[in-house]
């Protein structure tokens, strides 16, 4: 019997990495950042190789929160982890992570009440009650994960990924793979070279070709915050020479061929030249927190905890970034889950509001909905 020399070609370019997809629209691998609500609204995901940066709210609170949603998503997955930051410590960062939500869990009550559904309209029609019940279809696994805030991870499940911490309060006095040419403060050279050297040893670089690759997840928390500052002087400067801008371009650069992603939370009150941090980005959001605010006391937020700001997104591979349906966005952080959603203003029913000086439009079109003369006679002014 004759052989065929047939042979199927390997597929190549994109790589098959857990918990990752390629996107729809550029073919550019994505990973999601741990909250779904956030994933539909940047198109679909964080790209590999890009840098997302989070302008945080004053208290930083809902900023960090995203942080613990990246890495508790890379954990999950299976992901390689590096976290830096001075402000709250990496360690406390991770005994702090949100809990998983299993999928049967998850995917149990809508199967169940699917079927009690389809239930009650096979008995709409009377001959069709004799029929078997048909079964939903198969639940899709979706990109990304549900997580509790209520309950923290379990610890042995953190200590099974690949995690690397790098606190700047603890200062370093290792110099090796060191970049060439670089000339930072030692708490942004620390954290570059930890960064790279990560990058080069677990053979996340793209020229390495390994055979299994994977992703890794770096996470820097507060980035130029006052811990950051080595002189203690006030980082209120838009001098071309700030550490922060060479620090985002060089690890921008180091990213662009690396099978990695980098999520950096700014203190964005405390730095003036906010522009240039957004052109060294790819994917730009912020958090505006209504806690200590006018607007935390109006009835109209009162749903809301804040306004969600999608201020850049990437252009990969095409001319123009995704745009999303809408930028009238609100979050908000229930008892177990944070997300995001669309704003929606509710109606104005106070007492005060004005509601018999319609205009001579409303009153004719009011007119011809009921089939009536308006009692007022209309003037046109022109």
């Amino acid at each position: 019997m004759a052989v065929s020399s047939f042979q199927k070609k390997a597929r190549r370019g994109i790589p098959q990495i857990p918990g990752t997809r390629p996107s729809l629209r550029n073919s550019q691998l994505l990973v999601s950042t741990g909250v779904p609500s956030l994933d539909h609204f940047i198109g679909g995901g964080l790209a590999v190789g890009t840098v997302m940066l989070i302008e945080e709210d004053v208290f930083g609170v809902y900023a960090k929160l995203l942080l613990k949603y990246f890495i508790s998503e890379g954990i999950v997955c299976g992901h390689s982890v590096f976290l830096s930051g001075g402000d709250v410590s990496p360690t406390q960062i991770l005994q702090g992570l949100p809990a998983p939500i299993s999928d049967n869990l998850a995917h149990r009550k809508p199967e169940a009440e699917s079927r009690e559904v389809a239930a009650e309209l096979m008995k709409i029609a009377w001959r069709y009650s004799d029929l078997p019940v048909v079964q939903p279809a198969p639940v899709v696994h979706q990109f990304g994960h549900y997580y509790d805030v209520s309950l923290v991870m379990d610890s042995k499940l953190i200590q099974q990924c690949d995690i690397e911490t790098c606190d700047i309060c603890e200062r370093s006095t290792d110099s090796s793979e060191q970049l060439n040419g670089t000339l930072l403060p030692w708490s942004y050279q620390m954290v570059l070279n930890r960064i790279w050297r990560k990058l080069k040893k677990g053979n996340f670089l793209t020229s390495s070709n390994p055979d299994e690759p994977n992703i890794l997840r770096i996470n820097i928390h507060s980035l130029g915050s006052p811990l950051w500052r080595t002189n203690g002087g006030s980082e209120r400067s838009s001098s071309l020479d700030s550490p922060m801008f060479k620090f985002l371009h060089l690890l921008r650069a180091l990213l662009r061929s690396a099978y990695a992603v980098c999520v950096v939370t700014v203190p964005s009150h405390l730095i003036q030249d906010m522009e240039r941090l957004r052109f060294e980005s790819d994917t730009v959001v912020k958090l505006e927190s209504f806690a200590g605010s006018d607007k935390e006391m109006n009835p109209v937020f009162k749903d809301y905890h804040g306004l969600f700001h999608i201020l850049k997104l990437p252009r990969l591979n095409s001319l123009t970034s995704f745009i999303p349906e809408t930028k009238d966005l609100c979050f908000q952080l229930k008892k177990k889950k944070f997300t995001i959603e669309k704003l929606h203003m509710p109606p104005d029913l106070s007492e005060t509001a004005s509601r018999t000086d319609k205009g001579p439009l409303v009153d004719k079109l009011s007119s011809k909905l009921v089939g009536c003369i308006p009692a007022t006679k209309v003037t046109l002014d022109f």
